[in-house]
């Protein structure tokens, strides 16, 4: 029995990898006889016992150990320092780039390993790197990321309709406190202008019965003044004598 489990531990110890159970147990015979098991003697039937644990332990198998998955797909977490190293010496090819507000996705590939490394950015700043070997999966991973930043700033997004949309409310409200100034300057001018009509108007009509009173004074003096003229005429006539033509 130690021997067993020594041997059971030690190819259980032997690493990180899955162990597989791959065959079956090993079950009596239907031509062993009843008989036999029952005139087995306690030390022959732990013997058995012990023989049947035996047979019953499967084959192990390494298998090895499946990466990180990525929406299906093999992606790991790349190392950071040897991400920027890769990327001061402009050893990465940069395939797609995404920005929203402060922080940028890039899909970068290095050439030299046929590597993929997909990267977030936040103002600058290097916050997740991930590494890939198919384009695929970097593909997967960059539009994760992309949609990860994209959540990341909703809140920017907001932020900036609304100060889009404020400030254009308030050039709205100043275009139209502007338009009512001058609609009120103009109905101001109007009414002003409207008096001053007005005023003229009134004294024109009291000029004008003025000078129509003049002018029926004048009128009625003039109709005097012929009237004393032609009696004048009448009595300078009558000291005239009557001539007659032969």
């Amino acid at each position: 029995m130690k021997t067993f489990l020594n041997r059971r531990n030690a190819v259980l110890s032997g690493g990180p990898s899955h162990l597989v159970a791959v065959s079956h147990a090993a079950h009596p015979t239907a031509a062993e006889p009843a008989e036999r098991v029952a005139d087995e003697t306690p030390h022959d039937s732990l013997d058995a016992e012990v023989a049947n644990a035996a047979r019953a332990v499967p084959t192990l198998r390494a298998v090895p150990v499946v990466p990180s998955q990525f929406n299906g797909r093999p992606v790991q977490i790349a190392d950071g320092t040897m991400f920027e190293a890769l990327a001061a010496g402009n050893s990465l090819d940069t395939f797609r780039v995404f920005r929203s507000f402060d922080f940028t996705v890039s899909l970068f590939f290095h050439a030299p390993s046929l590597s993929y490394y997909v990267a977030l950015h936040q103002d600058g700043m290097l916050w997740r790197a991930l590494k890939a070997n198919d384009v695929d999966a970097a593909g997967a991973a960059f539009h994760h990321l992309e949609e990860q930043a994209t959540r990341l700033t909703d809140g920017e997004t907001r932020r900036a309709q609304l100060i889009a949309q404020n400030e254009q409310l308030q050039r709205q409200v100043e275009e139209s406190e502007a338009l009512a100034e001058r609609l009120r300057a103009n109905l101001q001018r109007h009414a002003e202008q409207e008096h001053r009509v007005t005023g003229r108007q009134h004294q024109v009509r009291k000029e004008v019965a003025q000078l129509e009173a003049q002018r029926v004074a004048a009128q009625a003096q003039l109709n005097k003044a012929h009237r004393a003229i032609h009696q004048l005429s009448m009595t300078t006539s009558e000291g005239v004598p009557h001539m007659t033509g032969r």
